[in-house]
């Protein structure tokens, strides 16, 4: 059985960008629910102990998983998005992961304008990723549940841009919402371990 995993921080550390009751419901409701339907899904299945990433790959492009895929995909994808964000954190980082964003994107200004376009222009639901494809950094974007490990790209950071991500603090404001976790949240040492294993 899969469990919903607990936040990394309180409910509160990362307020005034995401409340504390945006994170109740985000977790506690959207995240809870993947899982819940998740475990509902591959109960006595030959997926049902198999690990979350191979439920997603084997699933990945297969209409008839279309459900599966979904609830597992974004069952991993907010695991990942809540280790992406830390309270007094966001900016410019440094390390490899700055001297890569330097030769690959062009400079942390590039960057910052480029991934929050990137978030910003998703049509619909979905996320805005930095990711390592072919030894560079690049920034994608994928809808719904989609992920980029399925296409061959490692992530190291993502935004969730649902609208459930930001609407109970920024409304239809989702610009502002962007561009207050890369300035403030963004956790570049989660990026850099992700780095590590590229």
């Amino acid at each position: 059985m899969f469990t919903l995993p607990p936040l990394p921080y309180a409910e509160s550390a990362l307020e005034p960008v995401i409340s504390a009751n945006t994170l109740r419901f985000h977790h506690g409701k959207h995240h809870k629910a993947y899982v819940d339907k998740l475990n509902e899904l591959v109960k006595g299945t030959e997926l049902e102990s198999a690990p979350l990433e191979k439920i997603i790959t084997d699933t990945a492009g297969k209409a008839d998983k279309a459900l599966l895929f979904n609830n597992a995909a974004q069952t991993w994808n907010h695991t990942f998005y809540w280790n992406c964000l830390k309270a007094d954190a966001g900016g410019k980082p440094t390390g490899r992961i700055a001297q890569m964003i330097e030769s690959d994107l062009g400079g942390y200004d590039t960057f910052k304008k480029d991934f929050a376009q990137a978030c910003v222009t998703q049509f619909g639901s979905g996320w805005g990723w930095l990711a390592v494809e072919g030894g560079k950094l690049k920034i994608v974007k994928t809808a719904n549940a989609e992920v980029p490990f399925t296409q061959g790209r490692k992530p190291l950071l993502t935004i969730d841009v649902w609208e459930h991500a930001y609407y109970l603090d920024y409304q239809n404001r989702r610009p502002d919402y962007v561009n207050a976790v890369i300035d403030k949240l963004l956790n570049w040492s989660f990026a850099e371990s992700n780095l590590a294993g590229a």
